[in-house]
């Protein structure tokens, strides 16, 4: 009993785990969806400020950003789609459903949006390049000015966006690693319940295979005992046969020995009813007479 309460207790535990973890993870698919949100807006207003070619530059460190962020939310889908079939309840399970495919259309719609966003931002960028090399081709010193600046510009926004990809590659392959660690703890917790399953199932077999070997072990006893009963039996049984054969065959041969007796003259019936009878009757039969020898 103590055992089976400890098993329920963590049981129990681990439930609570699980709907914890539920829970954190839907807090963290909003923190990344507002985070998607304000990406895909800043790549939508890209332009506009009159900035083409800075913008332009930009555009590529916004939109890792923004590819991050859906990675990151196809991760939560895949850790929710994996906790929901732990919940305790049937109810929590379809809940947890429910909220996987809302997540799956909102996934959707964003990536919709950040492709609309993309192309608002490539137009705005053409407009705002198009402004820009139609007042450089101007002329004047505010135009040579302008042109100098512009070049120092790109140079420090694509030296920053090789560190900005550097890191975004960086970032990309971390977030794959921690997918590929969290799968592998599920599928830690998936063993250790199948092991704690194998080892019940294991113990409810020992107990069975020790009954069984006490009845074996009482069906052998039984065995040798029935054995040595019909060992005895048998003996028993052989020697009154034996006992009977060898009184038969006395009485054979005695009657045998008293017709062989009769036939040969040497007894005749009348001493044989004599001895059959008790010992007071003979008494009263006269002697017989001693026997007469010529002596001529």
């Amino acid at each position: 009993m103590p055992c089976r309460f400890c098993k329920g207790v963590s049981a129990g535990r681990r439930m609570d785990e699980v709907t914890q973890a539920v829970e954190n993870l839907k807090k963290e698919w909003s923190q990344a969806v507002s985070q998607l949100e304000e990406s895909i807006a800043t790549i939508k207003s890209c332009g506009k400020a009159g900035k083409g070619t800075e913008e332009a530059n930009s555009l590529p460190r916004l939109n890792g950003s923004a590819q991050d962020a859906l990675q990151l939310l196809k991760s939560l889908q895949f850790r929710l789609d994996l906790l929901a079939q732990q919940l305790p309840t049937f109810e929590e399970v379809q809940s947890g459903q429910a909220t996987l495919q809302s997540w799956d259309e909102q996934y959707k719609k964003l990536r919709a949006s950040l492709r609309n966003a993309n192309l608002q931002a490539k137009e705005n960028i053409r407009k705002a390049a198009q402004e820009e090399r139609e007042l450089l081709l101007g002329g004047g010193e505010e135009s040579t000015i302008r042109r100098r600046n512009l070049q120092t510009k790109a140079g420090m926004t694509s030296a920053a966006e090789s560190i900005t990809e550097s890191l975004r590659r960086s970032r990309q392959m971390m977030v794959q690693e921690v997918e590929r660690s969290a799968s592998t703890l599920a599928t830690f917790d998936e063993s250790t319940s199948v092991l704690q399953k194998a080892e019940g199932e294991y113990q409810g077999h020992r107990s069975l295979l020790m009954r069984t070997r006490g009845l074996l072990s009482t069906m052998q006893r039984q065995d040798v005992l029935d054995r040595v009963i019909l060992t005895v039996g048998f003996i028993i049984f052989s020697l009154a046969v034996l006992y009977v054969v060898s009184r038969r065959i006395g009485l054979l041969t005695l009657q045998r020995k008293l017709a062989d007796a009769i036939r040969s003259g040497s007894l005749s019936a009348e001493d044989i009813v004599a001895k059959a009878q008790p010992g007071p009757a003979a008494a009263n039969v006269p002697a017989p007479a001693p026997p007469i020898y010529d002596e001529l």
